[in-house]
């Protein structure tokens, strides 16, 4: 393994971490669109300092950038306030918007400038080892490696500070106010280390895979975990996995780095929105057909119960009765002869003693909710 594809794994690896701690917030607060809005909306921001400063490499850039990003909630949030529109289409309006305003920045007055859209949009991590940071002329790796480093140490060192606020206000924004904690406070710093972070990682990966790595590590933590501390770290954990594993995947199959990191992101979302044992789609599937039959048995035992007649308990009459298809009715009888609930004497189904006690209880409970 060469240096390079080391660099490249390393780099994937640390925007992965970076994108995961502020994307675990953002699925949680149910912002996630607002990802992809600050990774649009960033552009012009990115492009006024460029034309400032005349340097791709200024920290303004970043600044700028950043500062677009905030404002960019600062707008949707607005005109959301406001009751005429939903938070989903005050994105649509927002970002798109300041989106194509950083796009005609760049196609009226920096043509001849490396601020191209679809590098811009797919980013290209085979290219990130090459833009190299030299200092008194010592090559100290990829640039790339040391800003996204810098951000993420940033952003551990303001987690572990305001993990408890952070909770808190995410959770219960009026218990965080009562608490003394400014819940506007953390929520735009929380969207500044957002668009700080997706500055950071725009040149090297690109806005689709920042969104990816910022969105889909989080949901399907989520999936698995209602423990805060441990969907961070399996937030992380995913990032990292899909992003080495997705590297690996181009290079076998010689496609673009940034789309197989965001396929492996995909394709493990649905695994585990498949397969989650409490929250995936089978097992959710699951529990609804167990409570189907739960509540189908307990129909029958309550028919049982109210009816003393002997036709009434008639097998033949069950589905009648009961308004049951055939199939239904005889899975439910054998539901409940397994669990000794009824006996069956001449074709005519009677309660036990357990059936008995068991329909009494349901009907108190039953009582008891009402």
């Amino acid at each position: 393994m060469s240096n390079a594809q080391i660099e490249i794994q390393l780099i994937a690896s640390l925007v992965a971490i970076a994108c995961a701690i502020p994307g675990t917030f953002l699925v949680l607060r149910k912002m996630a669109m607002i990802s992809d809005a600050i990774s649009h909306s960033i552009l012009p921001g990115i492009v006024i300092g460029f034309f400032i400063t005349h340097d791709l490499n200024s920290p303004l850039l970043i600044f700028l950038a950043a500062l677009t990003g905030v404002l960019t909630v600062v707008m949707v949030e607005y005109i959301q306030k406001t009751g005429l529109v939903k938070e989903d289409t005050a994105i649509g309006l927002v970002f798109p918007a300041l989106f194509s305003i950083g796009v005609i920045l760049i196609a009226k007055n920096a043509n001849d400038v490396h601020l191209d859209i679809d590098a811009v949009l797919l980013g290209e991590l085979a290219f990130a080892p090459f833009d190299r940071l030299i200092i008194n002329g010592t090559d100290i790796g990829p640039k790339s490696l040391w800003v996204i480093g810098s951000i993420l140490m940033v952003t551990i060192t303001l987690l572990i500070a305001f993990f408890k606020e952070l909770k808190i206000s995410t959770f219960d924004a009026g218990l965080a106010s009562a608490l003394g904690f400014s819940p506007v406070v953390l929520h735009y710093g929380l969207m500044s280390v957002a668009s700080v972070t997706t500055v950071g990682a725009f040149d090297a990966v690109g806005a689709i895979l920042v969104v990816a790595l910022m969105i889909a590590p989080a949901a399907t933590a989520y999936l698995l975990t209602t423990d805060l501390k441990k969907m961070v770290i399996l937030s992380i954990v995913f990032g990292v996995f899909c992003a080495i594993s997705g590297y690996w995947i181009a290079h076998w199959l010689d496609a673009s780095i940034s789309g197989s990191i965001t396929t492996m992101l995909g394709l493990l979302f649905l695994l585990v929105y498949l397969f989650a044992p409490n929250k995936g789609l089978i097992a959710v599937t699951y529990r609804e057909k167990q409570q189907r039959i739960e509540v189908s048995l307990l129909t029958f035992l309550l028919h049982l119960g109210n009816h003393t007649e002997t036709s009434e308990r008639h097998i033949n009459h069950l589905n009648e009765h009961i308004n049951w298809q055939k199939v239904r009715s005889k899975k439910i009888l054998e539901l409940a002869l397994k669990n000794n609930m009824i006996l069956i004497e001449n074709n005519v189904v009677s309660l036990t003693e357990k059936g008995e006690l068991f329909t009494s209880k349901a009907i108190d409970y039953t009582g008891q909710t009402h």
